[in-house]
């Protein structure tokens, strides 16, 4: 009877929903979930990570392009819609009580709460730590979302400005200006004005959720 009880604790815990806030960003970054010392001991692969092309995998220890290095974010790291309601994507984030090794490579549902998405639901996997967020905080990867403090990422692999596309933090205002972006990162761009209806940084709720494997295929990291 004690097992069974501490069972739907937590059960209860990991399904509980709860306030948090989102902002956006694509830094073309190395996630940090993809060294292996920054994942827990459960994870068998950390986020895969890619050359310039954003679809050629690279070994796991070859250095973040932001740091000198020639390991990107994959192309397909950009969010997409399921249907009219559900979207699939990953984000950066910090979450209260919880730790990096938690976090990383695991899935949440976002339950929007606020602006033109209220109501709708998107799933996300967890595949960077958002040192510069606060608690409860996503950081949504979206192609022009604004590359934020890490710049050096698009523009070593895209040969972006110093701001890549449109504003440094935000990022682009329209999806016209999505154009902007190279052909194979323009429809995570164009996602957030269509099924994001242009939505900025919405609150939400959210629970942690067994991660979909559509996710998993694309990160790797599980």
């Amino acid at each position: 009877m004690k097992t069974l009880l501490c069972t739907l604790l937590f059960v209860a815990a990991v399904s509980a929903q709860r306030p948090g806030q989102s902002t956006r960003y694509w830094d073309c970054c190395k996630p940090s979930c993809s060294w292996s010392a920054n994942v827990g001991d459960h994870i068998r692969n950390p986020v895969a990570t890619c050359a310039a092309n954003g679809v050629t995998v690279l070994p796991l220890n070859v250095q973040s392009a932001c740091v000198g290095g020639t390991a990107f974010a994959c192309n397909n790291n950009a969010p997409w819609a399921v249907n009219a309601s559900v979207a699939y994507g990953f984000a950066a984030a910090v979450i209260a009580g919880s730790n990096q090794y938690e976090w990383c490579c695991s899935c949440y549902e976002l339950t929007f709460t606020s602006g033109p998405v209220v109501g709708q639901r998107m799933i996300v996997q967890v595949t960077n730590t958002g040192h510069d967020l606060g608690h409860d905080h996503f950081d949504l990867q979206i192609p022009g979302g604004g590359v934020g403090y890490f710049n050096q990422g698009c523009m070593a692999q895209w040969n972006t400005g110093p701001d890549g596309w449109g504003a440094r933090y935000g990022g682009v205002s329209s999806e016209a200006q999505c154009s902007q972006l190279p052909a194979v990162l323009q429809d995570g761009c164009r996602w957030r004005f269509q099924w994001f209806r242009g939505a900025d940084n919405p609150n939400f709720t959210f629970r942690q959720v067994t991660c979909p494997v559509d996710i998993l295929q694309r990160s790797q990291c599980q």
